[in-house]
């Protein structure tokens, strides 16, 4: 067991919970067809899930493998399996390809849309971390590369249950734009935990272009494509999320208070959970935009000289 444990560590099973990101695209795909409430799409999603949750780790073992020597200069991640020299790089490379083979032989039992996004999100996962290419050491476009897993997310949520179209552009946007907060949040928290620019460069070439203030003004210019974005989905589609968008600042608002924390916890998302305000301030937020994507307000319609969405209510208040 203590020989095997290094390489399921590699595939960072707890890391699996950022697959909750393709719950908006269900929701939108529920939202767009109503007729799918049905107990039988339940094996379909799990089906998909599983099948993201293989390609992810395939994603996260090569970035193991490669970001190896690099993590040696980082002053938490130098105990990884890698780094750590507990690992044999060819057994990896093999558990790499075992993991997307698997997990994209799962997608094709859901539809093509779906398998086509997954080889997507692995190709994604290979052009961030392999060189020459090593998207994750370009200053802004690592951001921008890692956090386009959250639209690509959304979109398998969303061929997981509908095949034959694509779901918004501005939503899409949004997500991609909240993604790349949460990730120049992320550099943001780990370049003050190194605090030696010199040391922060050898750990992550990209560092030697970032400081204190691009990242926090990165990090406010995410904020605002997130919510321009989300305002064009909103007056076409569900002027009813205009209810949810004080909570949403919130959530920014939660979230930048916690990477400015020393040795923040936004570092490790995966442990997130951990921060019990936050956590249950998020879960608040997210039941108040399904409900606000499930009802029908007449009232805002009138009174922001909209005309209302064609798609039906599940329910309608006033």
């Amino acid at each position: 067991m203590r020989t095997i444990k290094p390489y399921v560590e590699i595939a960072r099973l707890d890391h699996w919970f950022k697959n909750l990101f393709m719950v908006l695209g269900v929701i939108v795909a529920v939202f767009a067809e109503p007729d799918l409430t049905t107990v039988a799409i339940l094996s379909k999603l799990g089906l998909a899930i599983l099948a993201t949750c293989l390609v992810a780790s395939s994603n996260y073992v090569l970035n193991e493998i490669l970001d190896g020597p690099t993590d040696r200069q980082h002053p938490i991640k130098r105990t990884r399996p890698v780094a750590a020299g507990l690992i044999s790089i060819p057994i990896a490379y093999a558990e790499w390809l075992l993991l997307m083979g698997a997990g994209v032989a799962l997608g094709g039992m859901v539809n093509l849309p779906f398998t086509l996004t997954l080889i997507g999100f692995w190709i994604m996962g290979t052009l961030y971390n392999v060189p020459p290419i090593r998207l994750k050491e370009i200053p802004y476009v690592d951001v921008l590369t890692e956090s386009l897993n959250n639209p690509i997310r959304l979109l398998l949520g969303w061929f997981a249950l509908i095949d034959d179209r694509l779901p918004s552009l501005s939503l899409l946007l949004s997500y991609w734009a909240l993604g790349a907060f949460f990730m120049a949040t992320k550099r943001f928290a780990e370049y003050r935990l190194i605090g030696d620019r010199t040391r922060a460069a050898n750990y992550r070439r990209s560092f030697a272009h970032y400081n204190e203030d691009n990242l926090l003004v990165s990090m406010f210019f995410y904020v605002a494509a997130c919510s321009l974005s989300a305002g064009v989905f909103m007056v076409r589609y569900k002027i009813e999320l205009i209810l949810c968008a004080p909570f949403v600042a919130g959530v920014f608002a939660y979230y930048l208070h916690l990477g400015l924390k020393e040795n923040s916890p936004v570092q490790t998302p995966e442990r997130l959970y951990k921060e019990r305000g936050f956590f249950l301030y998020t879960l608040l937020t997210l039941v108040l935009f399904v409900l606000a994507m499930f009802m029908k307000i007449p009232a805002l319609y009138s009174w922001f000289n909209l005309d209302p969405a064609k798609i039906p209510a599940l329910w309608v208040l006033g």
